[in-house]
């Protein structure tokens, strides 16, 4: 079980960059892939996005890549050849037409800087491809550990909630046996004495079983969803959109069952049972 937030990071560098990738992720119904990368890396952005793809179901995810060049690397210095060209010509004619002596120094040109420009190298992002998708799986490692903690702390909460559902449950069936005995002795024309014919035992035997099927489809359904949760619970799949649909099933059983039997003691353990459930919904909102 994996909580839908958490956050990771990782940093590599090779060659002639430094790459950071911070992931992190937030509740959403659906898989939201929010990026910022640097240009360089366009064309490998949906190879970055089919890497995130793979690990999360869903979830909003924002992704943040940085790259920085290393020390004396990814800069260049350009020269202007043709206006260097054209110094050194007017240089020349200068010194012949008007009889200058001497050569002319290479320190002359730390005075034209126009001549000079700094820049960056141009970087092609398949040249980097393995160092980002490298990177950007350690930072997903790092999100999995981090998701799979929080899971971690859910889950208990969840079994907790679980187990009282159970005991909810095993109460709503006394309680609902309760009722059709009580039923069973209010409806019977006689009074239950030690020798009873055999056909006024068929007729408590068919009158029995009526009472006690006001509400035993209701409890069959529960019994079979309350189970179901559990193995939900311990499933290594995402499982959010499908709690999410159990607990409403759940919720829809327990209004039923207050609806037909509106007893006291009956209402109360309803009440209490979707409790439960509401707070089993509201930390499902956080599971992938």
């Amino acid at each position: 079980m994996r909580s839908m937030t958490g956050y990771g990071e990782a940093t590599a560098q090779r060659g002639r960059a430094k790459v950071v990738v911070q992931v992190r992720t937030l509740n959403h119904r659906h898989l939201d892939i929010q990026s910022r990368i640097p240009r360089e890396y366009l064309a490998v952005e949906e190879e970055i996005r089919k890497a995130i793809r793979q690990k999360i179901a869903r979830g909003r995810v924002e992704i943040l890549i940085n790259r920085s060049p290393l020390k004396g690397q990814g800069r260049k210095l350009d020269l202007d050849e043709e206006l260097l060209r054209q110094y050194l010509h007017g240089l020349n004619r200068a010194k012949k037409k008007f009889g200058f002596k001497g050569n002319l120094d290479l320190s002359l040109l730390t005075h034209l800087p126009e001549l000079f420009q700094l820049g960056q190298e141009e970087v092609r992002g398949e040249h980097e491809r393995d160092l980002v998708l490298g990177t950007l799986e350690s930072a997903l490692k790092n999100l999995e550990r981090s998701r799979e903690r929080e899971g971690r702390q859910l889950k208990l909460d969840f079994l907790l909630q679980l187990k009282h559902l159970h005991r909810i449950y095993a109460a709503l069936m006394k309680e609902a046996k309760a009722l059709a005995d009580s039923r069973i002795k209010e409806s019977l024309p006689w009074k239950a004495e030690e020798h009873s014919s055999e056909k006024h035992r068929e007729t408590a035997d068919s009158l029995n079983s009526t009472l006690k099927g006001d509400i035993n489809e209701e409890m069959v359904r529960l019994k079979s969803h309350v189970e179901e949760l559990a193995s939900l619970i311990q499933s290594k799949d995402p499982v959010g959109k499908k709690l999410d649909f159990l607990l409403q099933e759940i919720q829809r059983e327990l209004n039923t069952v207050s609806s037909k039997v509106p007893h006291l003691a009956v209402v109360r353990l309803v009440l209490s049972g979707k409790e439960k459930v509401e707070r089993i919904r509201e930390q499902a909102q956080n599971i992938e």
